[in-house]
């Protein structure tokens, strides 16, 4: 199965260079099912695959011009408070058996895979939903909603410290939607959040477990192959357009994960 897992390698760095996020969704899943790792280890993990991912494909977006380093202090800073808190204070308080009915019983690692689940059904949603983003392309950048910017921050920051995701299915809509971010600047800076969020998360909470670097540094390795190539074939393909099917992919895995750990 490791086999398999290293090609979906790939294809979480590809995700995150064409549309800016998503690939980090992939993750979890990945190092569960396909590498054998326990959920709470698969959270720690993927912060580091998609902070490093995420920090190679921003560099061509930073020699662009086409990160609003402002912008990714104003909605960053709150989300790494939030990582910093969730990660090592609230993840510890989740008991090892949740709640117990019957004979069935929810352990931590089947609450944080139904949890994560539950997300990438949301993230689903968000990818399928069409919205007409053209006109956020030509409004000028504007801070009249910072502090929600802020607050959706401190949101994403909860679910990344919890699940591992970078986030960037909510980062992207609130840069473009709430701060007027052009698109092609909200994906770059979309990166540069993710990976200060995933990065500074996985190095604030590393000491809880112990870290297989020669797995870790395989699997990150080939996810910035992806990542790389990702960016250059954003190039010629609007991440836009595929944005759509990867959300039914998404929906279709969470799904899976849900009916496999309640049922299987």
């Amino acid at each position: 199965m490791e086999v398999f897992g290293y090609a979906a390698s790939v294809f979480i760095g590809i995700s995150l260079g064409l549309i800016g996020g998503g690939g980090s969704i992939l993750t979890v899943p990945v190092l569960v099912y396909l590498f054998g790792i326990d959920a709470f280890l698969a959270t720690e993990y993927s912060l580091f695959i998609v902070g490093i991912s995420s920090m190679v494909g921003s560099f061509s977006y930073l020699k662009k011009g086409l990160v609003d380093l402002k912008t990714a202090f104003i909605f960053g800073i709150p989300s790494i408070i939030s990582i910093f808190v969730t990660r090592n204070f609230l993840l510890p308080l989740i008991p090892d058996e949740v709640f117990r009915m019957g004979n069935f019983m929810v352990t931590k690692d089947i609450f944080l895979l139904l949890l994560f689940a539950g997300l990438m059904i949301t993230a689903s949603y968000k990818m399928i939903q069409k919205k007409v983003e053209s006109k956020a392309e030509i409004v000028p950048s504007q801070n009249s909603n910072t502090l929600l910017a802020a607050g959706e921050g401190s949101v994403v920051g909860i679910l990344t410290g919890l699940v591992g995701a970078g986030g960037g299915f909510m980062i992207i809509p609130a840069l473009v939607n709430l701060l007027k971010t052009p698109m092609k600047v909200a994906i770059g800076t979309s990166l540069v959040i993710i990976s200060l969020n995933s990065l500074i998360g996985f190095f604030s909470s590393m000491n809880h477990v112990k870290i297989e670097w020669n797995l870790l540094g395989r699997i990150s390795a080939i996810a910035v192959v992806g990542i790389i190539i990702g960016s250059q074939l954003s190039k010629k393909i609007d991440g836009k357009k595929l944005k759509p099917a990867f959300g039914w992919f998404i929906l279709v895995m969470g799904i899976y994960i849900i009916i496999k750990e309640l049922f299987f």
